[in-house]
């Protein structure tokens, strides 16, 4: 599998060693103005960059047919244009807040406790995340998949950033030193507490997820996610 990363930073950086240890090969590589390599010798493209560059490197994909596996947040305001373009031409495209296989998981156990506390109505719930400095967006894209599976399930009707104004679920986003990624969701009542964790390590398992999204969204063709990937 011949593979062009999109995003040459820590988390390029940390896909491609996983690439070349798959026996895979990297054809391509781009990062701001630096580009390596041959673009359209690509079999497939994993996008890990920017907020302001992603759509751009997801129209450019779709546009030659090289299926993508974008893993950048902070660009959702144009994600019905990606759709539209990826069954105009008829192209396959993975994107997921999160790639790690645990946090997916951990994702899955947000929606079930969520749908536990519908009725306990003393409950009241808040989000928290922790990331490095280097982080542009916030909340995280992976908090937002969070909250957003949060609010269909308990009803709530929004959610915001703590330290705005705002009603509905709190979402408290850090920025410390080079953190990976902490998410932990909590309930807390007047006689108690229930909260689930997720603490990243490395970037190693969004990097693998993603290796695995790529490799699974060979020979397919249209929108998918890591649920599909997972079969969850």
């Amino acid at each position: 599998m011949k593979i062009a990363l999109l995003g040459y930073g820590k988390m390029g950086k940390t896909i491609e060693a996983l690439v070349k240890e798959a026996g895979y090969e990297v054809v391509y590589t781009s990062d701001k103005d630096l580009e390596r390599g041959v673009f359209k010798e690509a079999d497939v493209a994993i996008e890990f960059s920017t907020p302001e560059a992603a759509f751009e490197n997801i129209q450019k994909c779709l546009k030659e047919g090289i299926p993508v596996v974008s893993g950048t947040t902070g660009w959702l305001d144009k994600y019905d244009e990606v759709l539209k373009l990826c069954e105009d031409r008829n192209g396959s495209f993975i994107y997921a807040s999160n790639f790690s296989i645990g946090v997916n998981l951990f994702f899955g156990l947000n929606e079930y406790l969520a749908k536990q506390m519908k009725q306990r109505s003393e409950y009241d719930v808040r989000i928290s995340e922790t990331h490095h400095t280097q982080k542009k967006d916030a909340p995280s894209g992976t908090a937002i998949t969070l909250v957003e599976d949060i609010l269909e399930n308990l009803g709530y009707s929004n959610w915001f950033l703590e330290g705005t104004t705002g009603d509905g679920v709190p979402i408290k986003a850090r920025r410390e030193g080079d953190v990976k990624g902490i998410h932990e969701i909590e309930y807390r009542s007047e006689v108690d507490k229930i909260s689930i964790r997720h603490e990243a390590f490395n970037r190693d398992g969004f990097a693998r997820g993603a290796l695995l999204a790529a490799e699974w969204l060979q020979n397919k063709k249209g929108v998918f996610s890591m649920k599909d990937v997972l079969g969850l």
